[in-house]
C-alpha cells in the first residue's frame, strides 16, 4: 500500500509569494553520476504581500545539500530544515539578502526526464512544470520572476558544446581538459524556462532580420548525423517568425535563438526562453525518413514554440491553475499559422476531429475538468486535451464573436499590458473587454464549467410567411464536482442555403437589411433562443455550427437526403466534410442495430454511394480536402455517436461499410489511384502532398478488397517509392490485410531503418494498430524485440500507446487483455517515467461508456494501479480519479 496518499492543490488557496528572487547566479559543474551546482539567489520580501515576513520556504526534491550561505554567513543545520520537500529557513533578514546554495544531482540517474538528466549521452534539462526543484533548492512557481547567469563547466572532449538560456557573454578554458561558458538572459522569468544543453552537437545556423531591421542569429543543434534533417524545422522557424510579425505584430526580443533535439524527452518540445529544446520527432525530416505528416507537424511544433516567446515567455500564468493562458492561446496562435501555410479546411477538419473524438471523450468521463481547473494533485497530469486542445477553442470563440479587428486589438493591449509579468486567464478576457467595450462576464464560464455543451435545434419554415424559426437550447451534462451548469455564451455561426447550393440571405426579423456575407454568428446565451430568418423565398437548408464555431455537440434532426445535400453543396468546408462523416455513421449505425437484432445486413445505402461515386470521379483543387471527403469516420468518431459503445460492432460496421464501397467503386478507386502515381518524394508544397493523401486513400480502400491487385499495388508501391509517406501507406496496407509478404515486407523495412530511431518508431506503430487478429500477441513479443528501448518515451508510447490508444478492437478484447496489458506496462514504466506512465494510462479512465462487462474489467486494472506499491503521485492521481 502507499506510504503517503498525495494531497490535491487548490486554486482558492492561491496567495502571492512573501519572497521574491530577483536575479539568480547558477554555476553547473557537470559530471554524469554527481554534478554539482552553486546557486546565488539574490532574495527580497514580496512589498504586496503585508505583515511581518514567514520562514523561507524553497522547494527541492532528490538533492544533496553541500553548504548553505546567508550573505556571508555559512549556515549550520541547526539553522535550517530539510524534508523530502525542500528547505526551510525559519529565519531570513527583513531587508534583500543574498542566498547561495551549493547542491549536487545525479544525472545519469534520473530516468524520469524532469530536472537535470542524461539523455544518450547529451546533458539536458526539463523544468516545466515543477522540474527546477531537481536542480537547487529555489521558490518553484511561475509567479517568482528572475533574471539568470548560466555558467556551464564541463569536459570538452566529452561535451564541446554547452548552451543555456539568453546570450552568450563569455567563455575559457578550466583545468583538467575542462572549459566553460557563461550565459546571461536579460529578462526576467519563471524558473519552468530555465534550460542547460551539454553534449557533443552538430549546428545548422542562420540568419534572420525582423521586420524592424534587426539581425538575430538562428541555430539549430542536432546530433552529427542528424544534422541533414533539421532544414525544414529552420525554414519553419523563420516563417513562424516572419507570421507571428504580420499577424501579432509580435518580434524576437534576443540576439541569438536556439533549438536542440533531443531524443530522450518526454514533451513534444519546450519553449524554454531563447533555447528550446525539441524531441527529436518534431524536429528531423528528410524525405526518404519523415512524412508529411511529419514535416506538417515539425512546422506546427516549431511555431508553437516560437509563439510562446510571447504568449508564455515575456507574459507567463501567475500559477499552474492558468496554464490554459499560455497554452490554449499558443495552440490557437500555431493552429492559425499552420492553417494560413496550407489548407484552412483540412487544418480545421484535423483539430476537430482531435477535439471530438478525444477531448470530448475527457470531458465525459471521470477526469473532466475545466479550461482552468480548480485542483490537481500532480499538475503533469493536467497537461490535457482540455487544457490544450479546449482551451485554444475558447481563444477561437474569442475571435468569432470579437471578429479578427477586435480580436487583434485585444491581443495588442494584452501584450502592452502585461508585458513582463505573471497573470491570469481572467486577465487576458479583460483585455478584450477593455480593448473592444464589451462585457464578456457569461464567457467567462468557459474556463470554470467543464464538460461538452450540447445545442439542440429545431428549424421550421413558414412558405407563406417567408420566414424560418431556428429554436435554439443549450444543456450541459454534470460533471465531477459540477452537477449543475450556467448556459454558456456560445457563438452559433450558421448558413442558409437554396435548393440549388446558393446562398440565402440572413436578414433577422426587425432588421432593415441582411447581414453582408454568408454567414452569420448568432450568440447564444440562454438556456434557450429564437431567431427568426425572413425574406426567403424558399425552404432553406440550415448549415448550422459552420467552421465548428464552438466546441459543442450538436443536435439538429437530419434526413440523410438531407445530409447528403450537404455534402454535395455546402459552401462551409467545415460543414460539408461533417455531413458526410454524420452520413457514413448513420449508415453504420444502422448496420449495428441490424447485426444487434440479429438481421441479416441489408444493401448499403444508395444515397452515400452516389456521393462517394460523384466525389471520386470528380474533381476539387484542394486534394488534401477531397481525400478527407473520402475517408470515412473514424471507430472512435461513430463510438461517440453510442449511448454504450460496442468496439467489436463499430469495427466490423467500418470494415464491412469500407469493403462494399470498394466493391462498388472499385474501378473508380483504381484509376484515381493510377492518375496520381508519381515520383514527387522530395516535393512538400501543398499539390504535392494533397496527390499523395488522395492517392493513398484510394490505396487504402482497394485494400479493404484484400484480394490480388491490392496485394500488387502495395508492394508496388512499398518497393518502388522513395519517400516515408507512401511507403509507410503501402506497409500499413500490407501489414491490415492477409499480403503473403507481409513478413518480408516489415523485415526488409526494419533491416532497412534500423538507424533511424523515428522511422524504427513508425514500424512499431503499424504493427501495433494492426486490427487483424493475433495483434496483443505481436505487441507482447515486440517489448522483447532488440529494437524496443524501454527508456526512450517515443518508442513507448508507438508501441504501448499506439495499441492503447489507436487500437479500439483489441484493446478494448472482450476478455479485458488489452486492460490487464496497458495496466501492466503502466506500473512498469512507472518506476522509471511516471510523466509517461500517467498519460499511457488514459484509455482506461473512459469506462463509463462501455458495457457493463468492460466497465468492470477496466475498473478492475485502475484499482491494480492505484493500490500498488510504490506508485507514483502523477499515475496515482489518474488511476485514483479515473475510479470516478
Amino acid at each position: 500500500m502507499r506510504e503517503r496518499i498525495p494531497q490535491p492543490v487548490y486554486l482558492k488557496d492561491y496567495s502571492p509569494p512573501p519572497y521574491l528572487i530577483d536575479a539568480v547566479d547558477l554555476v553547473f559543474e557537470l559530471d554524469e553520476d554527481d554534478t554539482r551546482v552553486t546557486a546565488t539567489l539574490q532574495v527580497r520580501r514580496n512589498p504586496a504581500v503585508a505583515g511581518a515576513g514567514p520562514a523561507l520556504e524553497l522547494n527541492g526534491e532528490g538533492l544533496t545539500l553541500e553548504s548553505l550561505k546567508l550573505g556571508s554567513q555559512r549556515l549550520d543545520p541547526t539553522q535550517y530544515r530539510l524534508s523530502e520537500e525542500g528547505l526551510c529557513l525559519p529565519r531570513v533578514p527583513d531587508h534583500a539578502f543574498t542566498l547561495e546554495l551549493v547542491t549536487h544531482l545525479c544525472p545519469k540517474a534520473n530516468t524520469a526526464l524532469e530536472g537535470l538528466y542524461l539523455s544518450n549521452g547529451l546533458f539536458c534539462t526539463q523544468c516545466e512544470a515543477q522540474g527546477f526543484r531537481r536542480i537547487t533548492y529555489f521558490l518553484d512557481r511561475p509567479d517568482v520572476m528572475a533574471r539568470y547567469t548560466t555558467t556551464v563547466v564541463a569536459d570538452r572532449a566529452r561535451y564541446p558544446v554547452l548552451l543555456s538560456n539568453g546570450n552568450c557573454v563569455a567563455a575559457g578554458e578550466a583545468s583538467h581538459g575542462r572549459h566553460w561558458v557563461r550565459w546571461e538572459d536579460p529578462f526576467k522569468k519563471p524558473c519552468y524556462l530555465f534550460a542547460l544543453v551539454a553534449g557533443r552537437l552538430a549546428c545548422l545556423e542562420d540568419r534572420y532580420v525582423t521586420a524592424s531591421g534587426r539581425p538575430v542569429v538562428l541555430r539549430i543543434y542536432a546530433e552529427p548525423q542528424d544534422l541533414d534533417k533539421c532544414g525544414h524545422a529552420m525554414a519553419s522557424l523563420k516563417q513562424a517568425m516572419r507570421w507571428d510579425e504580420e499577424n501579432f505584430g509580435r518580434e524576437y526580443d534576443l540576439d541569438l535563438y536556439m533549438i536542440v533535439a533531443v531524443s530522450h524527452f518526454n514533451m513534444g518540445a519546450m519553449e524554454n526562453k531563447g533555447l528550446n529544446i525539441f524531441n527529436t520527432q518534431y524536429i528531423l525530416a528528410r524525405p526518404d525518413v519523415a512524412t508529411d505528416a511529419d514535416y506538417e507537424r515539425i512546422e506546427e511544433v516549431v511555431g508553437h514554440e516560437y509563439f510562446h516567446n510571447w504568449t508564455g515567455n515575456r507574459i507567463t500564468c501567475r500559477d499552474w491553475f492558468q496554464l490554459s493562458l499560455k497554452e490554449g492561446l499558443t495552440v490557437f496562435r500555431d493552429q492559425e499559422f499552420s492553417a494560413d501555410r496550407h489548407s484552412r479546411p483540412v487544418k480545421r477538419i484535423d483539430t476537430v476531429n482531435l477535439l471530438r473524438t478525444r477531448q470530448f471523450a475527457e470531458d465525459a468521463g471521470p477526469l473532466a475538468h475545466p479550461v482552468r481547473p480548480e485542483s490537481y494533485i500532480e499538475i503533469n497530469n493536467f497537461y490535457t486535451l482540455t487544457v490544450y486542445e479546449k482551451g485554444a477553442e475558447v481563444i477561437r470563440m474569442l475571435q468569432t464573436l470579437l471578429g479578427r479587428a477586435g480580436f487583434r486589438r485585444g491581443t495588442d493591449l494584452y501584450f502592452e499590458r502585461h508585458d513582463g509579468q505573471a497573470v491570469t486567464c481572467d486577465d487576458f478576457v479583460r483585455c478584450m473587454e477593455d480593448a473592444n467595450g464589451v462585457d464578456l462576464s457569461q464567457f467567462r464560464l468557459w474556463y470554470s464549467q467543464a464538460g461538452t455543451p450540447e445545442l439542440h435545434l429545431e428549424a421550421e419554415y413558414d412558405a407563406a410567411g417567408r420566414y424560418l424559426d431556428l429554436k435554439v437550447r443549450q444543456s450541459c451534462p454534470p460533471t465531477p464536482g459540477q452537477p449543475c451548469k450556467r448556459p454558456f455564451l456560445i457563438p452559433l455561426a450558421v448558413g442558409l442555403l437554396a435548393a440549388d447550393g446558393s446562398e440565402l440571405p440572413l436578414r433577422l426579423a426587425g432588421e432593415p437589411a441582411p447581414a453582408p456575407g454568408t454567414t452569420r454568428v448568432l450568440p447564444i446565451q440562454a438556456a434557450e433562443e429564437r431567431f427568426r430568418f425572413v425574406d426567403l423565398p424558399e425552404r432553406p437548408v440550415v448549415s448550422a455550427l459552420r467552421g465548428f464555431s464552438a466546441p459543442v455537440k450538436l443536435n439538429f434532426a437530419r434526413d440523410l437526403a438531407e445530409l447528403a445535400f450537404l455534402f454535395s453543396r455546402d459552401s462551409d468546408g467545415f460543414n460539408r466534410w461533417d455531413a458526410g462523416q454524420q452520413l457514413a455513421t448513420r449508415v453504420m449505425l444502422e448496420m449495428i442495430d441490424r447485426a444487434s437484432a440479429g438481421q441479416p445486413p441489408a444493401p448499403v445505402e444508395p444515397l452515400l454511394v452516389d456521393a462517394f461515386r460523384n466525389l471520386v470521379t470528380g474533381q476539387l483543387e484542394d486534394q488534401s480536402y477531397w481525400a478527407l471527403l473520402l475517408t470515412l469516420p473514424s471507430e472512435e468518431y461513430v463510438s461517440a455517436a453510442m449511448a454504450v459503445i460496442d468496439p467489436d460492432q463499430v469495427h466490423a460496421a467500418r470494415q464491412r461499410l469500407k469493403r462494399e464501397l470498394a466493391v462498388a467503386l472499385e474501378a473508380e478507386f483504381l484509376r484515381l489511384y493510377e492518375a496520381l502515381r508519381g515520383d514527387e518524394h522530395n516535393r512538400f508544397d501543398a499539390a504535392a502532398v494533397g496527390r499523395r493523401r488522395l492517392k493513398n486513400t484510394c490505396l487504402d480502400y482497394l485494400n479493404a478488397l484484400d484480394n490480388d491487385t491490392a496485394h500488387r499495388l502495395s508492394l508496388r508501391q512499398f518497393r518502388e517509392t522513395r519517400g516515408m509517406t507512401d511507403q509507410l501507406a503501402a506497409l500499413g496496407a500490407i501489414v491490415n490485410s492477409h499480403h503473403p509478404n507481409q513478413a518480408e515486407c516489415l523485415e526488409q523495412f526494419y533491416q532497412r531503418w534500423h538507424a533511424e530511431p523515428l522511422v524504427v518508431d513508425k514500424w512499431f506503430m503499424v504493427q501495433s494498430t494492426c486490427h487483424l487478429p493475433g495483434t496483443l500477441e505481436r505487441v507482447r513479443a515486440l517489448l522483447d524485440h532488440p529494437g524496443f528501448d524501454r527508456g526512450l518515451p517515443n518508442r513507448v508510447r508507438a508501441l504501448v500507446g499506439g495499441f492503447a490508444q489507436s487500437n479500439p478492437v483489441h484493446f478494448h478484447a472482450k476478455d479485458g487483455s488489452g486492460y490487464a496489458f496497458l495496466a501492466e506496462r503502466v506500473i512498469e514504466f512507472d518506476a522509471r517515467n511516471p510523466q509517461l506512465a500517467a498519460r499511457l494510462l488514459t484509455p482506461l479512465t473512459h469506462w463509463q461508456r462501455y458495457d457493463p462487462v468492460r466497465q468492470g474489467l477496466m475498473r478492475r486494472e485502475l484499482q491494480r494501479i492505484a493500490g500498488a506499491e510504490r506508485i507514483s503521485p502523477d499515475v496515482y492521481e489518474v488511476a485514483t480519479k479515473g475510479l470516478g
